[in-house]
């Protein structure tokens, strides 16, 4: 059976995750010291790691299937827009989360997800494609359960998840509002 390689790009972040759960399972939760600290300079680095770093197996089993289907949706698009989209979404959420999160250690794939739902649903209104419209509309369906997670909740960083979905409606405006504009102006 042949994988594509964004298929084949994705399940090797999710085993990422996973790995770095059972490294951090065997060694007392060591990594999360490489998390997404706030208004720090050791802080910074948790911008690249945070989104590979969960805090227990429970929180990673709960973020591997959206992280894998979200992924896999931007991915139709090609794996360079993909690589491109996950990028930005995961350098902007993580920059304003370090701007205005709470100072704790914020760790976890949510504002990935959170951008890549959001980035999805945004898309559709600036390519104005009936497959857009359709994969924003099976997103929406299948993961309506996500606004709930805009909801505040103790031991969750709510700023992972609006600071990921602003993320995700601003590179879906990056990356597709100059089409629109040529459509209008033809």
């Amino acid at each position: 059976m042949i994988i594509g390689r964004g298929v084949r790009t994705i399940l090797c972040l999710a085993a990422l995750m996973v790995m770095a759960q059972v490294i951090n399972s065997v060694t007392a939760n060591s990594l999360l010291s490489h998390g997404l600290i706030p208004r720090t300079f050791s802080g910074l680095q948790g911008i690249v790691f945070s989104p590979f770093l969960h805090g227990s197996v429970r929180h990673l089993l709960s973020n591997l299937l959206p992280f894998v289907v979200l992924s896999w949706l931007v991915a139709t698009e090609g794996l360079q827009r993909y690589v491109r989209v996950s990028l930005l979404i995961g350098l902007l959420a993580g920059l304003m989360v370090w701007v205005v999160g709470r100072p704790v250690i914020h760790v976890g794939a949510s504002g990935l997800i959170f951008g890549l739902w959001a980035y999805l649903l945004a898309r559709a209104w600036y390519q104005r494609s009936l497959v857009s419209l359709g994969v924003a509309l099976v997103t929406l369906i299948g993961y309506s359960g996500l606004v709930w997670g805009f909801v505040p909740s103790p031991g969750v960083s709510i700023e992972s998840h609006l600071c990921g979905a602003l993320a995700g409606i601003v590179v879906a405006w990056l990356m597709h509002s100059r089409r629109l504009s040529e459509k209008n102006a033809a």
